[in-house]
């Protein structure tokens, strides 16, 4: 029998063990806004996942991503406003909102530029691509990654669209791009910027004839409901970013910067592969979804835009636009 006298300094230390653990707090758990415009199931929506998932893991729980698809805290616009303000965590947008704040990402946007998307990749994955992203924290914004969204094609609701004859006078809508309203225009399209989520609405009411985004937005925002035609122009290629709040990303530790970074890289390969997969699939999904598809003249579009290029020598330097067209 044990005597009580013995088991004291035990039942002390089991005490006091628990007390310590009781008092100690446990990991705090924060929670990280993320907004992007498109639904969940888009290729935003495989980029968010990938960054939530990656960051848990890496993290052991501490950071968790809430997502806000379908533009629920605004248009791009604001989103990046609220990037810089720290109201928002994260983001997913397009560089067609970007070039307001970092003009020199517009480059990627000039019509024919990027051959496929092999040639795009190498571009954004080299030197050109990431000295790029270095130029956003002198704009109040982290870029960890460049993500995708494909090749950009055309829909509309009048006629088939083979030629640039085919698409004069068709009132296309366009993101709030310069680069990209001055090729339209340049082709005989009347272009319309409008905010994402005004788009649906607009073509329904017949208010714009059509618009033009990749296959990856085009079938994930079920644009084969409200729109007859598709023509292949792949007239540019359309980047994405993973951005981050300066706000959250300046307070952390090394080690986990280096957890945002991989969690901004996984989410881009889950972009690259929705993007892949969607090439191979999306246009016979559209197709069945009653779409008629059209394949283009896409040397005779490229050469519609010719003349806007001066106007484009003037925004970027030459020998940039050259080295990307060198790229291998």
């Amino acid at each position: 029998m044990i005597k009580t006298w013995a088991m004291r300094p035990l039942l002390a230390a089991v005490t006091t063990a628990v007390a310590l653990t009781a008092a100690a707090p446990a990991q705090a758990q924060s929670t990280l806004r993320m907004a992007y415009a498109l639904s969940t199931s888009s290729h935003y929506g495989a980029g968010g996942n990938a960054f939530a998932k990656s960051l848990e893991n890496s993290s052991a729980g501490k950071y968790k991503v809430q997502q806000f698809a379908n533009s629920a805290l605004g248009g791009e616009r604001e989103v990046i406003e609220g990037l810089q303000l720290g109201t928002i965590d994260l983001a997913i947008v397009s560089t067609g909102a970007t070039l307001n704040f970092v003009p020199e990402t517009g480059v990627f946007d000039i019509p024919f530029l990027l051959r496929d998307l092999p040639h795009a990749r190498a571009v954004l994955d080299g030197p050109t691509g990431q000295n790029m992203l270095a130029k956003f924290p002198k704009r109040g914004l982290i870029a960890l990654a460049w993500g995708e969204q494909g090749f950009r094609h055309l829909t509309n609701n009048v006629r088939p669209v083979a030629t640039p004859a085919d698409a004069k006078g068709l009132k296309i809508r366009t993101t709030e791009n310069p680069i990209h309203i001055a090729a339209f225009r340049q082709i005989g399209i009347l272009p319309t910027p409008m905010a994402w989520p005004e788009v649906a609405t607009a073509l329904q009411q017949g208010t714009i004839d059509g618009q033009e985004n990749p296959l990856s937005v085009i079938t994930s925002a079920k644009l084969s409901q409200i729109q007859k035609y598709l023509s292949l122009t792949g007239h540019v290629y359309g980047p994405a970013l993973v951005l981050m709040s300066p706000s959250v990303y300046d307070g952390l530790s090394d080690k986990e910067k280096a957890a945002f970074q991989q969690a901004g890289k996984d989410s881009a390969r889950a972009m690259r592969d929705y993007v892949d997969a969607i090439e191979i699939n999306g246009v016979e999904q559209l197709k069945k979804e009653g779409m008629q598809v059209t394949e283009v003249d896409r040397d005779a579009f490229a050469k519609a835009v010719e003349p806007a290029y001066p106007e484009y020598y003037k925004k970027f330097d030459k020998a940039l636009i050259q080295s990307i067209r060198d790229t291998k």
